[in-house]
């Protein structure tokens, strides 16, 4: 086979990439491994189509992911379809339609693939991987705390270290901003510089606006709650309002918990924590790992979702972009994940057969084997074999004491007749 010296240009789209073998590799050992803590836990698969009528999908999502959908026209229904931006609708139509029948709670798992527009940045995906669960039907402390137990555990199963679950509850939020009177741009200003922890700026944008010492007092302490359980305790001390109180009695629940399973060195409080507060309603939490500024996984309380499509349930879940885990972990998966085969079959004569009984068999006791099919020296195939990562070489006559299996590692060799490897086959 030749190929041409002068490679064409498949230049991709901005946002979506290849994955080698390696790196595919490591993506599909995440999912695997993520799965079989979520499954430990109760939660089942389910499989979501990756087209959806655009007004359907669009009940679920919050303005800032209808804003990033991909949409087109369906000849078929003279509709707008649209690649799901987020998994989490998907599965809050699929429980409040196809299983609303079904006793709750549900506990429900995916892994798959949504698109999203991203403006025009270096490092922004628009091909996103996602594996996430959905608990829909339980209300409560411990529903919450066991979406983040879990994600501690899925962590700890992808060998991360080092690694913090940010908790905020953005009804202490809202309680501390409900009624003043900011308008809408400077709300958006004045919620800017509480996500960004800016103290000094909350004052100066604050300093004419006419509020109640005690209110004033409690939006300033916003960027300070940050920190470990301590912080529960100082915000009692600030807050007033009972909104906020209950969101610090809910919090002080889920962490009792999580002190149950043992999890509380890994997480920190953080009050001034806004993501999601569009969309969720109680309980909110990132995971983050060393060196990355982006969260690895994120969750939280969504009660009012399911609703959108006919069918009122509490809700909590979680999911992780694997490619932040992937890139967060790259160089520590090195250690754990490396593709290889396990036989590359070598025929030393003409006589094609035994080397492909040989396959067949080989394949039935379980082990990844491929023929060599190319017509080259036992040298080249053993240069190959090498750099496309097999763990041995079987040289196969049509004789009966001639396969001669090659340890690659160390060139170690062994002799076996077929009489033995028909009998007891091979332990590699």
């Amino acid at each position: 086979m030749r190929f041409s010296d002068s490679p064409l240009e498949t230049d991709l789209p901005k946002g979506v990439k290849d994955f080698l073998p390696l790196k595919a590799a490591k993506v599909e050992f995440l999912q695997q491994q993520l799965r079989q803590v979520f499954a430990a836990w109760g939660f089942r698969p389910v499989i979501t189509p990756q087209l959806e009528f655009l007004d359907v999908l669009e009940r679920g999502l919050g303005e800032g992911l209808r804003d990033r959908t991909f949409r087109f026209d369906d000849r078929q229904s003279g509709r707008l379809v649209a690649f799901s931006p987020d998994m989490t609708p998907q599965i809050a139509r699929i429980a409040a339609t196809r299983m609303r029948e079904l006793p709750l709670p549900l506990r429900l798992s995916y892994s798959g693939r949504v698109l999203r527009h991203t403006e025009q940045q270096a490092g922004k995906d628009r091909d996103i991987f996602q594996t996430g669960v959905e608990l829909i039907g339980l209300d409560s402390p411990e529903a919450d705390a066991e979406m983040i137990a879990m994600a501690i555990e899925a962590l700890q199963a992808v060998g991360a270290e080092g690694f913090t679950i940010d908790i905020g509850q953005v009804d202490f939020f809202r309680g501390v901003m409900d009624g003043l009177p900011l308008d809408g741009r400077l709300a958006e200003l004045v919620a800017d510089a509480i996500l960004r922890k800016d103290s000094s700026e909350l004052q100066s944008l604050l300093k004419d606006v006419e509020l109640e010492d005690a209110a004033r007092k409690e939006v300033l302490a916003l960027p300070r709650l940050y920190g470990g359980r301590k912080v529960l305790e100082t915000a009692a001390r600030v807050v007033r309002n009972e909104r906020s109180r209950k969101a610090l009695d809910n919090l002080n629940q889920v962490l009792d918990v999580l002190e149950v399973y043992g999890v509380l060195d890994h997480v920190t409080i953080d009050l001034g924590e806004l993501r999601g507060l569009n969309y969720h309603t109680g309980i909110t939490f990132q995971g983050f790992l060393p060196g990355l500024g982006r969260a690895v996984c994120s969750g939280g309380r969504y009660n009012n979702l399911t609703a959108q499509y006919g069918f009122a349930a509490p809700a909590t879940g979680f999911t992780f972009s694997l490619l932040h885990l992937l890139f967060a972990l790259d160089k520590t998966l090195d250690k754990r994940v490396v593709p290889t085969t396990d036989l590359l079959i070598y025929a030393m004569t003409e006589q094609l057969r035994p080397a492909q009984q040989l396959a067949h068999r080989l394949r039935g006791q379980g082990y990844s084997v491929a023929r060599d099919i190319l017509p080259r020296t036992r040298k080249q195939t053993l240069e190959f074999a090498r750099k496309m990562n097999y763990r041995y070489l079987a040289l196969v006559s049509g004789q009966e004491d001639e396969v001669i299996l090659v340890r690659l590692a160390d060139d170690r060799r062994q002799q076996f007749s077929w009489q033995e490897i028909y009998q007891n086959g091979l332990e590699l």
